[in-house]
């Protein structure tokens, strides 16, 4: 059973003050690269970028793209990937630019690594920053997310479900654990022994 943790009013009101400790960071929106690691990443990043060009008059009007990382991830043989998304740099490039990472999930942290390495293939940023909706730690390598939306800490059996209306037709996060809960052992029933003596109780059972 999932549990909603941010609402639809949740999600808005994290992005926005994303959007504005980004500018408070960087002093503005002078040389800012929003790049989003799809899939929702790029929802989140695009809708990041239109709050800061509404916040901030000189927020440049190419300010946003996608970076895929799926072909620079370490566990390609091991797990199932999606398929590689096309990655879209914003005029003007990322050399010597501020670049803001944009992702739903910050779990291990491999999917950053590997969009770091993605990065590195493209240019050299001045400085490279990551913004995330949701921080469920169990991080496996030294990265950690400079904007954070919403801390969740979680069980390594729980799962996070981040639906956006762009792909989703919904907007909320919920938690839902992976594993079934135990079912309790079925009782045998004793059956009446004077015929008539049957009775009409419903099953007790839970479902």
């Amino acid at each position: 059973m999932a549990r909603v943790v941010l609402s639809q009013a949740d999600i808005n009101r994290a992005l926005t003050r994303i959007s504005h400790e980004i500018l408070e960071w960087n002093r503005g929106a002078g040389d800012l690269v929003i790049l989003g690691v799809p899939t929702r990443g790029v929802f989140l990043a695009q809708r990041i970028a239109a709050i800061i060009q509404r916040i901030e008059p000189g927020a440049p009007a190419s300010l946003v793209g996608a970076l895929d990382a799926t072909m620079y991830r370490d566990d390609l043989g091991r797990n199932v990937t999606r398929t590689p998304q096309p990655t879209q740099i914003p005029a003007g490039g990322v050399d010597g630019k501020t670049v803001v990472l944009v992702d739903d999930v910050l779990y291990s942290g491999r999917t950053i690594r590997a969009a770091l390495d993605a990065l590195s293939d493209i240019g050299r940023p001045r400085v490279v920053r990551l913004a995330v909706l949701v921080d469920r730690g169990h991080r496996e390598l030294p990265i950690r997310a400079d904007f954070v939306g919403k801390n969740l800490p979680t069980s390594t059996d729980e799962r996070i479900n981040v639906r956006l209306s762009e792909v989703d037709e919904v907007e909320e996060v919920s938690i839902e654990s992976r594993t079934m809960p135990e079912q309790p052992t079925e009782q045998p029933t004793e059956q009446p022994t004077e015929p008539g003596n049957g009775s009409d109780e419903p099953d007790g059972g839970t479902r």
